[in-house]
């Protein structure tokens, strides 16, 4: 039998991680076995805490230690404006960047016909009910810019057309963005949505 079997699950466990592969999680864990009082510990603590605490918001689906998350109970982000995004990594970026000052929805993916995944296995129909009872104004399609992210902003503004305004992300030129690294789609979109100056 190993001596360092459960070291070898940690690691096992630490590669199924996104953006770590096996290598670099045997130097992760070396690191925090290194730094054992500094981060194994406290890291262990708060993982098991975070293991039962941790749960999807009733609502939105954001994710936090509360049935019903800040963001849905902030009189402040009752502004009629409803960010709708394919996952909470999403929502997380969008509230990294400080623009967005209403509520959000998470959908929990995109529909895709490959993968059997329709519109009842994501929170789409609880998107529908809240626009209605949250009074919402306006819907902003924060779907990503890929065919199935595409098509679920069309099926979704299929079913709230007429109830509600409807909007998208801008897509094209990135900021610092050079011409000649840009693929064709989005210089195609760029052009699409060009504006006057």
């Amino acid at each position: 039998m190993s001596s360092t079997k459960d070291i070898d699950a940690l690691i096992e466990l630490m590669a199924k991680l996104p953006g770590l592969g096996p290598r670099s999680a045997r130097r992760a864990v070396l690191h925090l076995i290194r730094k054992r009082s500094l981060l194994l510990t406290p890291l262990a603590d708060v993982m098991q805490t975070v293991a039962v605490t941790a749960r999807e918001c009733l609502n939105c689906g954001n994710v936090g230690t509360l049935d019903i998350c800040g963001i849905c109970t902030s009189e402040k982000r009752a502004n009629g404006e409803l960010c709708v995004v394919e996952d909470v990594a999403d929502l997380w970026a969008m509230e990294r960047s400080g623009v967005f000052k209403g509520r959000y929805h998470v959908l929990g993916g995109t529909l895709s016909a490959l993968d059997a995944v329709g519109p009842d296995e994501l929170r789409i129909p609880r998107l529908i009910d809240r626009v209605p009872s949250e009074n919402i104004t306006e819907v902003i399609l924060a779907l990503n810019a890929t065919i199935d992210g595409q098509t679920t902003a069309h099926y979704i503004a299929d079913q709230l057309d007429g109830q509600v305004t409807l909007t998208s992300l801008a897509q094209g030129v990135p900021i610092g963005g050079e011409l000649d690294y840009l693929d064709d789609g989005t210089i195609t979109a760029a052009m699409r949505a060009r504006k006057t100056i």
